[in-house]
Formats: C-alpha cells, structure tokens, sequence
C-alpha cells in the first residue's frame, strides 16, 4: 500500500538533469510494484539515474500530472543529450557559476571567483586569482558580472594547444582557406578530404558569417570543428553495425554476465529485477538465472544458500522480456542454473512459454537436425535457453524419445572440480518441458578437447571456472581455439569472488571463448575493459572474432604468435596533449586533482602494455601534458587501448578520475577528442581527453 509521505523535503535536494538514465511510466520498478495497488498504474512513473543510486519512484495527483511529468523530462533528458560538446562544456560551467554565486545576485566577487574555479578543478595561487579578477573586473566595481563573466569564462577555457595547430595551418591572411583544411585533414588526420568536404565544414562550424561567405574558417570555427563527432577517436563508422552478423553464433564474442541478479556482493547484497535491465540496457546479451523452488509454487531467483535477498522468477521475466531489445535486437541467451523440483520446473517452463511467446526458441530453424549454429542475424529478437536436456537433440528427429529417464547430473558452474567430487554430485531431476526449450545450448560437462571433438554436438557447451579456463588459455590455447570455432564456451568467476570482484577477460577472448561472463554489477577496470571491447557494432553485444579464431585449422596462439595472418605488427604512436573540466574526486572544497594519464594495451601477451604521464599539479580543469609514448602491437585485431586518468598521491595509491576503453582497430589517427566515463561506465558529459594518434606498419 502507498500512503502519501509525511517528509518534509529540504530546499535543496536537488539533482541535476545529466543524472537521469531515463524515465519509466507505469508501476514498472519493484518498488512501485510491491507499495501500490493495481488502479494507479496510470498515476505512476519512476525516474532511473545512471549511477548506483536507487530509483526514484512518484505517483502524481492524476493520470494526466503523471504523463506531463514524464513528457517534460524527456524532453529536457533529450535537449541535453543532444547538446554539441562545446554546448555541453558551457552547461557545466554555468552550473559552477551558480553554484558559485552563494547570494544569489548574478554577480562575482573575489571570493566567489575563487569558489567557482575550485568548483571547476583549479586550485590557483590567491595572487593569480586576484589578478585574473582585476583584468575581468573592468568596471572596477568589486565584482564581476554580465560580460565580465563571459571574459572571465573565455580566459579559462582558452585552448592554446587548438590555437597552436590552427596557426600552424592558417596559411590565408590569418585564416584557414578550404585549401588549407583540406591539408590539416589529410596531413594530420589521415583522412582522404576534398575542397567539397572542406566547405562543408566551413559551412557547418563557421559562426562569423562574413568569415563564412568567403569560404574560410577563423579560429572560432576551428575550435567549434575540433570539437565535434568527426573529431572522435573513435572511428564513427564503427559505432554502427558493420561487422558481418550471417555467421554462426559461436564465431562471435557475446557480451555475457555472470549472476545477473544481483545488485552488490554474492553474499548478502539485493537481488533485483533491477540488474536484469541494468545488464540488458548496456547491451548484455547473455543473463543468468539462478532458479530454486518458492512457496506457492512460484520457482524464486537468488544466489543458493546466502543471504541475498529473493525475486520472483516470472518477475525476472518479465523485465527481461521488456528490455531485452531496446539497445540492441540481436539474441538474448538465458543461461539457466536450475536447483528446482520437477513441479517447478514446470512452472518455470510455462512462464518462459507464455511470457516470451513466439520470441523463445522452441525447435531449430529450418527442416531437419542442423549441423551448425544459425547466425545472430537469424535469431534477431529470439531468446535462447542455456540447460539440462534429457537426451541429444537429435532425438527430435528419429524414432527415440526421452524415455522415463529424467535424471540429468548437477554438475552446472562446477567444470573444475575433481572426479571424485564429480561422481559425488546430486542428481537433479529434469522436467521434459523444461528440457525441450534447450535447442542450441545445453550444458553439457567438459573432458577434455579430444572427447569434445569426438563425442559432442556442436549445441552441447560447457561452463569453466575461471583458474580451469585461465590455465586452458595458457597451456592449451590452440586446442581451445579450435574448440570455440564450432562449439560455445562460457566462463564465469570462481567462487571465492564473493566481494563481485572480475577476472581478466582478454586470455579467454584471445583463447576464442564466446561467452565471459562478469559481474555487470561490479565498477572495475575489467568491466572497463568489457565495455570497450562491446563499444562497437552498433553495442549489439555481438563481436565477429578475427577470421583466424573462426578457421578448424588455425595455427594461432597467442602466447606464441608464430608468423601467421594474425601477425599485423604497428607500432602505435601516442601523445597525450590535454584534458578538459575532469571531475572532483574528492568533493571537499579545497581537494583538486593532480591528474596523470595512463595508456594502456590489452592483448595477446606480447602486445600487453602501460605507459604513464607525468602528474599536473593542481588542476584538473585545462592539464596540458603533452607527452609522447610508442607501443609495438603484433596481433592488433586482438588488442584494445585503455586511456585512464587518475589522481596521483605520493603517499597512497592514485585515485580513479576517468577512463575510456576501445578496440586497436577502431582507432582514428591525427588529432582526437575522447569522450570520458566515470567509474560506473557513466558518460562524463562535459569531460574529454585530447590526443594525437599515428598507427605506422612496423
């Protein structure tokens, strides 16, 4: 039951615009679920925000009150994302400035000039405050206001390393011709450009219409270029679907997750059909569902004899069947981790039948026993079950049924252990309709390569813990290869991770296995390191692997890269030039970070490095590095780049600022912006990192 809030809420609880995931109409959150009744489905929304904290629930006065609400944030939640990077900066800068303003007058005095230059990440000597302020105050007032903030603004964000490459190219009385830009682009940014592109970009980004008129570009234009999409350091065509998505599903990487119930630790933390959608909206596309008998008959999901709390596992249906496919429409694979009677399996089975409908995978596609997987593209908007089945597939094609036999070994998320544990393992009965929904994944024990290749069918796959599929990918990596080509692998963290901490994934990719599963919930440079991986093709959570990795007679390993197609040696120039409004670590006033930037390389063994910057002191709002660092990469369709700032402290370890992950192949070279992401994987919206990238043969 609801009931209207007796709290007085305080002045200035407030939250900004930026914070907002999105909007939700209707009783859609557990919360709004569990608290009010059936008949205020229409008065109900629910604002979602992009970090950790939780949901924020409203019932409005009416039917009507709610849909302005909504229809007003998302109109709002649109305008700011879709405003450019130079808008975006100026927001957050206007935001310090009435932050700043502690009176409320729109006007700055000395002190709160101060105040707003520690707001924005710039600790400055109180004699270079002062005289920054004189030569804004014009009117010697005592104050700064109207156009003297404007000056003021201008000053700061003056970008001298722009400037600098803008002299160097404008070549036409103190401009840039479109002769001169077709130059910049070809020479520095590596891009083949013509004079057609160059008035196009004059057209675009030139704000002084005389300028304009005479096809040239002033420094303003420049700067406002240097700043949009086309100036990303990831290569734009590659944000979009571009990969081949006709091949069978196990020549992909999918982006996978491990318990994907839970909202904090394996031990006592929340389990939320909240993490279900969390997963999905960053495109996850294999869940997993840890399924124990309920009362009343209703199968519940939480992580087996702990203390995490319990959810419905129609509940959990529900919320995957409706977001499953709103970031991305390519196949959700619902890894079952079955602990329930057979009366529950039933049960289990029916909702998966009746919620998901036609969208459940029920039989394989096309006439006949197939020999092979069929391709994402295929199986756009189907969901696939991930279990025990009672008998091979091919059953469904001859004469032979399941039979009365319906114990199946409950051996699932435990492929290291011993023999001698393995024979000591429950029997689980099986329910036939549970069973059939099993088509392209069942789970099966793995004995080995040589058994796998002889005895399995392509659809039958096992799990690994992560020390038995590390220690596979270092001493058998060839043979796992060649068993990923046409088999699936899943791999899922040990136990002993009860904190929700992560493994490293690049051995297991390098290693071919399709489905690593992490714990989304967990902020950590692996999970980085996942997203970047996923951040392209369309973040269909689909990556075709390299060619090498899809061929049965592949010589590729990559703890020994022998001569081979996957042998593309670069060498990988970077400079670090500057960062822009980086975020306060720590939020007390006087704390300003002293950023340093570390670029590091994920790959095949060889190819693993990292590289650091010196520290800036004292200021994270304009730190100019301008410092240059080579990397040799072998095996660059393997490897991924990882640019992170963080907040050196010479008597502890540097703390995280910001982080941004891509693959090697989708760099762009010249001079580049890199958009930049908090802890949570989050879009930093006003912060960016500025660099120069040269890729050469080596």
């Amino acid at each position: 039951m609801y009931r209207k809030s007796d709290k007085l809420f305080k002045s200035h609880q407030t939250f900004p615009i930026d914070d907002i995931s999105s909007v939700r109409i209707g009783r859609q959150s557990e919360g709004l679920k569990k608290n009010t009744e059936e008949q205020l489905e229409s008065r109900c929304f629910s604002i979602v925000f992009k970090s950790r904290r939780k949901n924020l629930d409203l019932v409005a006065s009416s039917h009507e009150e709610a849909k302005q609400w909504v229809r007003g944030l998302e109109k709002l939640l649109s305008n700011v994302n879709n405003l450019s990077r130079q808008e975006t900066r100026e927001h957050w800068i206007f935001n310090c400035l009435k932050k700043a303003d502690k009176d409320k007058d729109e006007k700055l005095n000395l002190s709160e000039v101060k105040r707003f230059l520690r707001l924005i990440n710039i600790e400055m000597d109180d004699s270079y405050a002062e005289v920054l302020f004189q030569n804004c105050d014009k009117s010697k007032s005592g104050y700064l206001s109207g156009q003297e903030i404007k000056e003021l603004y201008d000053l700061l964000s003056q970008r001298v390393e722009i400037d600098v490459i803008y002299q160097e190219y404008a070549k036409t009385t103190g401009f840039m011709s479109a002769h001169n830009l077709v130059e910049f682009l070809m020479k520095e940014q590596r891009e083949r450009a013509s004079l057609a592109d160059a008035h196009s970009i004059i057209d675009k980004y030139e704000p002084d219409e005389q300028v304009k008129q005479k096809k040239l570009l002033s420094k303003d234009g420049f700067l406002m270029y240097m700043q949009c999409p086309e100036i990303m350091i990831l290569n734009q065509e590659h944000k979009e679907l571009y990969q081949d998505m006709q091949q069978p599903l196990s020549h992909y990487f999918i982006s996978s997750s491990h318990n994907t119930y839970l909202l904090e630790d394996q031990l006592k933390g929340p389990s939320s059909t909240e993490a279900y959608i969390r997963a999905l909206m960053k495109s996850c596309r294999c869940v997993e569902l840890d399924c124990w008998d309920g009362s009343d008959d209703e199968p519940v999901i939480y992580h087996g004899y702990t203390l995490t709390s319990k959810i419905l596992f129609k509940d959990a249906i529900q919320a995957i069947k409706e977001y499953a496919f709103k970031t991305s429409n390519y196949p959700v694979i619902l890894s079952l981790e079955n602990h329930c009677s057979v009366e529950q399996q039933a049960v289990m089975a029916r909702h998966l039948s009746s919620m998901l409908g036609s969208a459940l995978v029920t039989a394989p596609l096309g006439d006949g026993m197939p020999t092979n997987f069929p391709s994402p593209e295929e199986l756009k908007g189907k969901f696939l079950i991930k279990g025990k089945r009672l008998n091979k597939l091919e059953a469904n094609f001859t004469s032979e049924a399941a039979g009365d036999d319906t114990d199946v070994t409950e051996e699932e998320e435990s492929s290291d252990e011993t023999d001698e544990e393995q024979k000591k393992k429950s029997k689980l009965k099986l329910a036939k309709e549970l069973s059939d929904m099993v088509i392209y994944c069942k789970s099966v024990h793995f004995n080995g390569f040589e058994d796998a290749q002889k005895n399995l069918s392509f659809y039958e796959m096992s799990s690994f813990k992560e020390g038995k599929a590390m220690k596979l990918a270092k001493e058998s990596a060839n043979a796992y290869i060649h068993h990923n080509v046409e088999k699936l692998s899943r791999v899922y963290p040990a136990g002993s991770r009860t904190d929700s901490s992560n493994y490293n994934p690049v051995p297991l990719w390098n290693a071919g296995c399709q489905i690593v599963a992490l714990n989304f919930q967990t902020s950590c440079s692996e999970m980085d390191i996942n997203q970047g991986r996923f951040l392209v093709n369309g973040k269909s959570g689909y990556i075709l692997k390299p060619a090498f990795m899809r061929d049965p007679s592949s010589e590729f390993d990559p703890n020994t890269p022998t001569p081979g197609d996957w042998r593309q040696p670069k060498t990988l120039h970077v400079m670090v030039i500057s960062a822009q409004q980086l975020p306060k670590v720590n939020q007390k006033k006087s704390s300003i970070v002293d950023p340093l930037v570390k670029v590091e390389i994920y790959g095949v063994p060889d190819d693993m490095a990292v590289k650091e910057t010196t520290a800036i002191e004292n200021n994270g709002f304009n730190p100019s590095w301008n410092e240059s660092f080579q990397f040799g990469v072998s095996v660059p369709e393997l490897a991924l780049v990882r640019f992170v700032i963080e907040d050196y402290d010479s008597a502890s370890s540097n703390e995280f600022v910001a982080q941004y992950t891509l693959p090697f192949t989708s760099l762009k070279m010249g001079y580049r912006n890199m958009p930049l992401l908090n802890r949570n994987g989050d879009l930093l919206p006003s912060a960016g990192l500025f660099v120069h990238i040269m890729v050469l043969n080596a």
